[in-house]
């Protein structure tokens, strides 16, 4: 073993979408029995491993796999030491330019390639109350660090009708913070969960607001939010990463399933603000809690079981969860596809080309995590 250690409501939301007028201010509130708690406050910390296992049984001829590792240290994680194991050739290898770093595992021809890295990574809650005056403590960034996460990217452009969006959601909002909530806002509003979509999405907005089509996964919502952030000059990145055990306040839909992780990839979004710095934001949570929390479909903020949600996600999110990156436009070292719009997911070529990341099943990958408890460090 080697060890690495780094310090169909289509036609009434798009018009919605393309008016600004919310979409869920056409239906009525859905009754609720009891209210609901979401109160991540930042704190303790929380430890664990993550285990991605790839194995290629059917792989014709030479292949490859690449895994994400957590790339972030901040404060709200810590990536930890990563080790991994596999009948290829592995290293270590970053993107070259975002910090994305990946175990990157090569196997010749006539092996049953397999490949397993470990992580450990540390977490914790996160919220600032843009809102109040608030003397905590920030890194402050660099005025081309901004400008670099102010960019377009090939699936975030920032001109055309993602700028003229942008410009009428925050039509009045004249400080960085009052665009973040006018964007946070107009996204729940408009934007909805569409289960049918595949794995997280593909983050293409331009396409989403060209046809009014404003549903999809966490890549595709909060992608827009970003995108729509960068346009109006507010830096903002998404952070792709993945859900690890259940959340604390009881939501089904905020929640990982430590045992399979198949499925639990998500992505949030930061915005970082004068006043307080890179500050999390999550709108897709928001509307899938709205979508699949209840049996129901929720369309109004106001909801008992939304309303904890939407609050707390402006400003916030639950440390039950580890970023990988931030990466957009990943080149793969070796790959000889295209390159990917996010790292999210495991991702293997074989002679029959990049297999389906979407089909865990297909293309058999296996993630759990392990929580490590203080005793235990």
């Amino acid at each position: 073993m080697t060890l690495v250690r780094r310090s169909l409501l289509k036609g009434a939301a798009a018009a919605c979408a393309l008016s600004g007028v919310p979409s869920f201010a056409l239906a009525q509130t859905s009754p609720s029995t009891s209210a609901r708690r979401f109160e991540p406050q930042a704190g303790q910390w929380r430890t664990f491993e993550v285990t991605t296992r790839v194995d290629l049984a059917d792989a014709k001829g030479a292949s490859r796999v690449w895994l994400p590792v957590p790339s972030i240290n901040s404060d709200w994680q810590r990536s930890l030491e990563s080790s991994f194991q596999s009948n290829g050739t592995s290293r270590m290898v970053s993107d070259g330019t975002d910090g994305a770093r990946m175990l990157y595992s090569e196997f010749v021809a006539g092996v049953a390639p397999f490949v397993e890295v470990t992580s450990r990574v540390q977490t914790q809650n996160r919220f600032v109350d843009i809102a109040q005056p608030t003397a905590h403590t920030f890194t402050r960034v660099d005025a081309d660090t901004l400008r670099y996460y102010t960019r377009a990217t090939h699936l975030l452009p920032t001109d055309g009708i993602v700028r003229t969006t942008a410009l009428k959601a925050t039509q009045g909002a004249k400080t960085d913070a009052q665009k973040a909530r006018a964007i946070y806002d107009w996204v729940v509003a408009n934007a909805w969960r569409e289960p049918k979509t595949r794995g997280c999405g593909e983050g293409d907005i331009k396409t989403m607001l060209e046809t009014g089509n404003l549903g999809g996964k966490c890549a595709d919502i909060n992608a827009l939010f970003v995108g729509l952030c960068r346009s109006v000059g507010v830096p903002a990145r998404d952070v792709y990463g993945l859900r690890l055990v259940p959340s604390a306040f009881g939501y089904k839909e905020l929640s990982g399933n430590p045992a399979s992780l198949k499925g639990a990839q998500h992505c949030r979004a930061e915005v970082y603000l004068q006043a307080h710095g890179w500050v999390a934001m999550d709108p897709a949570d928001v509307v899938k809690v709205m979508r699949l929390e209840t049996p129901e479909w929720i369309k109004r903020t106001d909801n008992a079981v939304v309303q904890p949600v939407y609050n707390r996600l402006f400003g916030g999110w639950e440390g039950n969860w580890l970023g990988w990156n931030t990466a957009h436009d990943v080149t793969l070292p070796s790959s000889k596809e295209e390159r990917l719009g996010f790292l999210m997911y495991p991702v293997a070529e074989t002679v029959d080309g990049r297999a389906d990341s979407y089909a865990p099943d297909t293309f058999k990958y296996q993630i759990t995590v392990r929580e490590i408890k203080a005793s235990s460090l």
